[in-house]
């Protein structure tokens, strides 16, 4: 029989206290049909807390049909399926309305807040995409992580609940403070006295891949959307974040430059020279916003992540799997250092406020000896103009001082440079 509609405001599921409960048929018991309800939010089935019947041979008040049955529809694997089959009640027999009140007494005596119903947790939700507009917040993650905490379940009215939820989930700690900046931001929003948990970010080497295999991610994507934005990322090194929200007038096509004018936090603005293969890709988009991308971060990268595994597995090679957005950012820091070996002029080119943030981007990585120019010098005025030349003494052998100095990567490094 198919679940219609239930009018009675009062009646709330007994699992999640939400009132979106519609009737789910009569079940036929002993003492006449009781009706059975269906919780919209999470699956659970339950009947009617407490019917008075007076079938033949019972007199009123002498017997009442308890909790008859109840179910999950979609059952969570850590807890107990509950099943009263219809009997009257008897010693020791559960009511379902005291089975109702055991949450909110235990939740009274933690002092924590009724979880809210869903609508209420989209309109805060809305509230808050308000909120970090209004207070320019740059990073567009805070609106995500406060979307996947509340799809985790978490109860963000409540701190002490949000707290738990993040420190159960399968995160790196640099995640978790992500998640906790975001959070922090609502508290402000609400006015909630919080005191946050203390997470500290790895220090992880990032995954540098060779620049042949994010041309093959590039060159793969049947999307003319994704593979403009890989091109972005790749000639600007710009965050992901800050690529989306690169505008139509961002875009200068007679002396193809980009400018990042929205950076992230952390970050300053910049204008970067980019070559005319990107230009005529972003050409080839259509202009239906005032953003060259718009798109939402969620959606962009779960497409990405899937075309990702996808290509890797048809071009058997597993290490496409490890390259993020922020993948072509930290390659393009790390081979800027290596190339230039100026740490002011990578923090520069990455745009970062603080030096500190650069240094992460200074890991070196092995480079065959095919990729080096070797010269000789003889003499002093040989080696200074080898040096200013970018040249690095490598040996010395029988009074020749052998310099080697990097090949440049690809035909986009003078790209990196700032124009602005």
């Amino acid at each position: 029989m198919a679940a219609a509609p239930l009018n009675t405001t009062y009646m709330a599921c007994p699992q999640c206290s939400s009132q979106r409960i519609w009737k789910d048929g009569l079940r036929q018991t002993r003492l006449g049909p009781v009706q059975r309800y269906l919780c919209r939010q999470c699956g659970y089935q339950f009947s009617e807390p407490k019917v008075h019947l007076r079938p033949s041979g019972i007199s009123e008040g002498s017997q009442s049909v308890q909790k008859v049955h109840t179910k999950f529809l979609r059952p969570p694997a850590d807890k107990l399926v509950l099943c009263q089959i219809g009997a009257a009640q008897t010693t020791g027999a559960k009511n379902l309305a005291e089975t109702q009140e055991i949450p909110t007494q235990e939740k009274a005596q933690r002092g924590a807040t009724p979880a809210p119903d869903p609508e209420t947790i989209k309109g805060l939700i809305a509230q808050y995409a308000y909120y970090l507009e209004k207070e320019n917040y740059k990073s567009n993650g805070y609106l995500e992580r406060i979307r996947q905490l509340a799809k985790k379940g978490a109860n963000l009215l409540d701190p002490e609940d949000v707290k738990s939820v993040i420190a159960k989930q399968a995160w790196k700690d640099g995640t978790k403070l992500l998640a906790i900046y975001a959070y922090d931001a609502m508290t402000k929003m609400l006015g909630i006295q919080w005191t946050p948990p203390k997470y500290k970010q790895e220090e992880i080497l990032p995954f540098i891949p060779e620049e042949s295999e994010l041309d093959q991610l590039i060159a793969a994507s049947q999307s003319r959307r994704l593979r403009a934005f890989l091109q972005t990322l790749k000639e600007t090194f710009a965050d992901p974040g800050e690529a989306l929200r690169i505008e139509w007038i961002d875009v200068n096509t007679s002396n193809n430059t980009i400018s990042i004018n929205h950076p992230v936090k952390g970050h300053d603005t910049g204008q970067y020279q980019v070559s005319n293969k990107l230009i005529a890709m972003l050409n080839a988009l259509p202009k239906t916003s005032k953003r060259v991308f718009p798109m939402r971060y969620d959606t962009l990268h779960s497409g990405y992540v899937q075309f990702r595994k996808r290509i890797a597995f048809k071009l058997q090679n597993p290490r496409l799997r490890n390259i993020s957005f922020n993948t072509f950012r930290h390659w393009g820091g790390t081979m800027t250092y290596y190339y230039t070996r100026k740490i002011l002029y990578v923090q520069k080119v990455l745009r970062h406020k603080r030096i500190e943030s650069t240094m992460k981007y200074t890991k070196l990585i092995q480079f065959k000896d095919d990729e080096f120019d070797v010269e000789a010098a003889t003499t002093p005025e040989e080696a200074t103009e080898l040096l200013k030349a970018g040249f690095e003494k490598a040996d010395e052998y029988n009074g020749i001082h052998l310099y080697r100095r990097p090949k440049r990567f690809g035909p986009n490094m003078s790209a990196a440079i700032l124009t602005g």
